[in-house]
């Protein structure tokens, strides 16, 4: 039963439920966690989970889509016979709750990223994320003109954006207007990564 739960995801889950439910008190080194193995399995992925989005922070800022997370563990778990579901993962992150604040699941638009900086993001650092989602970055212009807001506001939040280190700048297009690029939801900068 142990290697069925190991190599079969939506099994591990469906345990992991039924386990919760029979014994709501009990941690991750409970009777069945020791038993069968799985706290270690999501301890486990924990630590690789850190190890990525501490090795990705240069490029992120501290956040990144979970989609893209759990594509990067199964690349390092390639040799492991165990498949890793985002079910999987989430489960992990919501082990990584007892470092303190950084490690969360937080939804922008349709996605899921993952947070591992203490950065507290608020609605309109959402909004200004999820509209750069489409082409990966966005103008001042753009965010006045998009959410009707004033340039020293559109400024001001751009500029938290980028303190926190989830924008990068880029100056140097013909019409002159400043581009604040969004590593953390861009499928365009992930795709150029994922072939360089």
């Amino acid at each position: 039963m142990q290697n069925d739960i190991r190599k079969n995801p939506t099994f591990r889950s469906q345990f992991h439920e039924m386990c919760a439910r029979v014994d709501p008190l009990a941690s991750n080194k409970g009777f069945w966690a020791e038993l069968l193995g799985i706290g270690d399995f999501y301890y486990e992925l924990g630590v690789q989970i850190v190890d990525i989005c501490l090795a990705t922070r240069a490029h992120n800022g501290g956040l990144i889509n979970l989609q893209e997370l759990c594509k990067l563990l199964c690349q390092r778990r390639k040799n492991d016979r165990e498949l890793v579901s985002e079910d999987d993962c989430l489960r992990a992150i919501s082990k990584l709750k007892v470092l303190g604040s950084g490690f969360e699941v937080i939804s922008v638009g349709k996605k899921k990223l993952v947070r591992s900086v203490p950065t507290e993001l608020n609605k309109d650092h959402n909004h200004i994320l999820e509209l750069g989602q489409v082409q990966g970055f966005m103008t001042v212009d753009e965010v006045e003109r998009r959410l009707s807001w004033t340039s020293g506001y559109a400024i001001d939040a751009l500029d938290t954006l980028l303190d926190d280190g989830l924008a990068m700048i880029d100056d140097g297009h013909r019409d002159g207007k400043r581009r604040y690029w969004f590593p953390c939801v861009s499928s365009i900068i992930s795709s150029v990564g994922a072939n360089s």
